[in-house]
């Protein structure tokens, strides 16, 4: 079974690296589309983080995982 998943990572008050990871996703999402949903959870303050407040974007990934499951026993 193929999943995709949106990695977004932010950087939090303190210069962390803070990521948020997305399950089921549109195949059809843009570049547009994920920068601009960055920027409404920064705006509204929508996550926080133990470092403080997300405060920039710092990058987005489309992951696609498989997995094969097998019955055993």
């Amino acid at each position: 079974m193929e999943t995709k998943y949106l990695v977004l990572t932010f950087k939090n008050e303190s210069g962390d690296k803070v990521n948020l990871s997305l399950k089921g996703i549109k195949d059809t999402l843009t570049a547009a589309e994920i920068s601009n949903a960055m920027d409404i959870i920064i705006s509204k303050d929508a996550f926080f983080s133990s470092g403080g407040k997300l405060m920039q974007k710092s990058g987005a990934q489309i992951i696609t995982k498989n997995v094969d499951e097998y019955k055993v026993g």
